[in-house]
């Protein structure tokens, strides 16, 4: 009997608390369960969002090597607006201007880079597009507003890119002292196995018969 009363007691005490709290933890276990399925549906959004891009990023890369220039900037375009979340996009706006400077069209290339620099999801990206956007501005001899490019904050391993960047630069501009810091920076930055060093080293060596 005393085991009977004894099991009574915590069955009367686990119905009281249930009383009390069951309708904290029901709610409980539903906004878990909510989160939990949001969460799921979040990753095969992206997983699907993915795989679209990548497609457009295969159909913009095979345009490239036909030189249908309308079939590329209908890609592009689709993935930047489409699937503005995902690398390919950042990816497919690169590749665009890659193709577009080669083309000598600065203006569809500063188009893209200007794309990539102001939505891109990335800093790595985001850092590229400057450093390629102040190469156009260099062209274009609009130095002060490439240096200005140039001015922020840039991920360690494109300190190197970005210090020789700068050398042309001031090298336009006629800047001789100012242009040999920079590329001794971008050397010192960078590593023998970079394939810019060589080049970066010879334009270090001709600042000497400047």
């Amino acid at each position: 009997m005393a085991y009977d009363h004894e099991e009574q007691e915590q069955l009367d005490a686990l119905k009281a608390w249930w009383k009390q709290y069951g309708n904290l933890v029901t709610w409980f276990l539903i906004a878990a369960l909510s989160v939990f399925v949001v969460w799921k549906a979040w990753g095969i959004y992206q997983a699907k969002q993915s795989v679209q891009a990548s497609i457009l990023f295969e159909e913009m890369q095979k345009a490239i090597q036909e030189k249908d220039q309308a079939k590329i900037l209908r890609a592009v375009t689709d993935v930047q607006e489409k699937f503005s979340r995902t690398d390919y996009a950042q990816m497919a706006s690169m590749l665009a201007a890659k193709n577009a400077f080669e083309l000598h069209d600065l203006t569809a290339a500063k188009k893209q880079l200007m794309w990539v620099q102001e939505r891109g999801k990335t800093v790595e990206f985001k850092s590229l597009a400057k450093i390629r956007l102040a190469g156009i501005l260099l062209d274009e001899k609009s130095y002060e507003e490439a240096l200005k490019l140039l001015a922020g904050d840039f991920p360690a391993e494109l300190a190197s890119s970005v210090a020789d960047r700068k050398g042309d630069i001031l090298v336009a501009q006629n800047k001789i002292e100012e242009a040999r810091a920079a590329y001794q920076l971008a050397l010192d930055k960078g590593t023998v196995k970079n394939p810019d060093h060589q080049f970066i080293q010879l334009k270090l060596d001709a600042m000497s018969g400047a």
